[in-house]
This record gives C-alpha cells, structure tokens and sequence, in this order.
C-alpha cells in the first residue's frame, strides 16, 4: 500500500488522502503526502478494547479534465469580447456585448465550475460520504461494515488519465457511484482493505460477546 499510496499523491489537486482524525479535518485540507507516510495500513491502531478513531483517507472530486472545455471557452468569449469592445459603431452595442459576454461565462464556465465543486467525496475508516448538489444539496453515507462489491469502469478517455467511475453496489436498487475519480483503481483498492478491516472488527466483536458468560437473572438485581 505505501507504493499505492505514493501514486495517489501524484493525481493532482483533485484528491488528496491522509490519515487524519475526521474531527480534526473539517475546515481545514489535509495533506496528500500523509498517505505515503501511513505505513501499510489504512487504520490507525487503538488501545485494546476501545473503538479506532474515525480517520479520513480520501477526499476526492471528479477529475478536473471536466474543467478543460469550460476554461476554453472562458479563454475564447474573454477575447473575443476584448477584440470587438470599442468597435462597434454604437454604445449600447458595446454595453450589450458586455452583457453577454457574462452571461456566456456564467453558463460554459461558472456553472460547470460550480458543479464541480460540489460534488464531493470522502473515504474514512468507517464510512464513505457522497455529497453533490448545487441548489438542492444530498449526502448519503455508506458503511464499510454493511459489506458491498466495488466495481471500477473506464471508458478509453478515462484509461488515458487513470481515471474511472467506481460503483458500489451495497444491494441496493441503484449502486453509489463515485464518478469520474482520479487513481480509479486505487480507490477500489483502498475500499476493499478498509471492508475487511471493519468487517474483522465487527467479528472479532461478536466472539468476544458470544464468550462472555451468561449472568443469572439476579446478577443485576
């Protein structure tokens, strides 16, 4: 996993993983080297008998190849705007260039930009968290110890980028899909190890239940 890990730092400001304290992150971004330097294992250890502390692993987006497009057209209407402001033979023709000039930027750039910043997802050792929405907001949560299959798919584009949609399929209706994330195969790869790892947890769990003995209905009392 370190070698895994030290490629994920290299995807760019579109993910970043760490290891971190989830209540500790919030406000502030972690580190992407954090996860080369985590060792083999993506949960941090714990004192016999009390719960890990839930960590972040992964906060990612979509891969920022979506903005390509958008920041082309935000070039063209930009010049194109400055070339023909002031030639124009009458003053509202220049004021209603203006005018739509912005309006070009806020449909092909700001609100493409603006979709893809909302569209958030976070991995922790306990969980995984999809937020996206612009004027109408959803999270859904997902817990490793459910159990689920993941499923990484890629078109030629994304192959080229090491990008890819990955579906987690946890019995429901429609698999959760984690869309168009960089290190596509590496977040497939971390999902599982962090499945196992709380699935082990909650079994280890249940024997340590199933072999206390059983109190004899005065024992309370």
């Amino acid at each position: 996993m370190t070698k895994s890990a030290g490629a994920a730092s290299a995807a760019g400001s579109t993910e970043q993983w760490a290891t971190t304290p989830l209540s500790a992150t919030r406000g502030s971004s972690p580190s992407p080297a954090a996860a080369a330097t985590s060792g083999s294992s993506l949960v941090g250890s714990s004192p016999a008998g009390s719960s890990p502390a839930e960590r972040v692993v992964a906060r990612l987006r979509p891969h920022a190849r979506r903005l390509f497009w958008p920041t082309v057209a935000l070039v063209l209407v930009c010049g194109a705007t400055g070339y023909f402001y002031g030639n124009l033979p009458e003053d509202w023709q220049n004021t209603g260039l203006i005018v739509l000039a912005a309006a070009v930027v806020v449909l092909l750039w700001l609100l493409p930009l603006a979709s893809w910043l909302n569209r958030r997802y976070t991995i922790t050792t306990r969980r995984i968290i999809f937020r996206h929405g612009f004027f109408v907001r959803s999270r859904q949560e997902l817990l490793h110890g459910r159990g689920y299959d993941v499923t990484v798919r890629k078109n030629w584009l994304q192959a080229a980028f090491r990008s890819g949609d990955v579906l987690v399929n946890s019995g429901l209706e429609h698999p959760l899909v984690l869309k168009d994330v960089p290190s596509a195969d590496l977040v497939q790869q971390v999902l599982h190890e962090l499945m196992q790892e709380s699935q082990t947890v909650i079994g280890s769990r249940r024997q340590e239940q199933s072999a206390l003995p059983d109190q004899p209905p005065w024992a309370g009392r």
